[in-house]
């Protein structure tokens, strides 16, 4: 069996968080997430968390020696032997480059949904800030409004989706972010997948490209 080495592409708000966990759960690979990993340094109030919130909350990118760092020492770890699903990173084709001097990935699956769809989905979604579950004003409420159903702690809204950084993460995506689908598709290890659409069902095409290729075994 070959080693699954993926990379999410997409705008904000595809829903490619949700899918690599989905996977993560599925196959045993690691999920390996920038986001998550830079809003745990912010909280946790460390010199790189000081650092990233300033940029985080501009909607700007951190700079890629940072996270280039951050990867690079994640991917060593034993866990990522076997595999690794990373989410919000590269983001720069320089990134992608530099990924690709030490552990090339194998697949890139590149999530579209209209941009109209992708603001709704994250000016309106809530998350809470001491477990990390996801909700959506719209689609996904918690059993009692404002309060996770998990822990009980009061829902926020990320500074990241407050519709004027939105609107800022997406110009950054299409400057700096989109020309990644070139650069893969050039290596052959490109696959569109259409995100507008029931999350099971996005899920259940992207595991089949996998299986596909035989970059994966069904641990479940």
């Amino acid at each position: 069996m070959n080693r699954a080495k993926v990379v999410f592409l997409g705008a904000p708000g595809t829903g490619k968080g949700t899918q690599a966990k989905k996977l993560s759960a599925k196959y045993g690979l690691p999920h390996v997430s920038t986001g998550d990993i830079l809003r745990n340094a912010v909280k946790m109030g460390t010199e790189l968390g000081l650092k990233a919130k300033t940029i985080m909350d501009r909607g700007d990118l951190i700079p890629d020696e940072v996270i280039l760092g951050i990867i690079k020492n994640r991917l060593v770890k034993p866990d990522c032997k076997k595999g690794f699903l990373l989410d919000g990173f590269p983001r720069t084709l320089a990134q992608a480059e530099a990924l690709d001097s030490f552990n090339s990935v194998n697949c890139a699956i590149q999530i579209d949904v209209p941009d109209d769809v992708l603001v709704k989905r994250l000016v309106l979604r809530r998350s809470c800030p001491s477990c990390g579950t996801m909700y959506h004003l719209e689609y996904q409420l918690p059993r009692v409004e404002g309060v996770c159903d998990k822990c009980g702690t009061a829902l926020v809204q990320r500074e990241d989706d407050r519709e004027d950084v939105v609107k800022s993460r997406f110009r950054v995506y299409v400057e700096k972010t989109a020309p990644l689908i070139g650069y893969y598709q050039g290596k052959g290890v490109l696959h569109n997948v259409n995100g507008n659409r029931n999350v099971e069902v996005v899920f259940s095409e992207i595991v089949q490209i996998l299986e596909a290729a035989g970059d994966v075994n069904d641990e479940g």
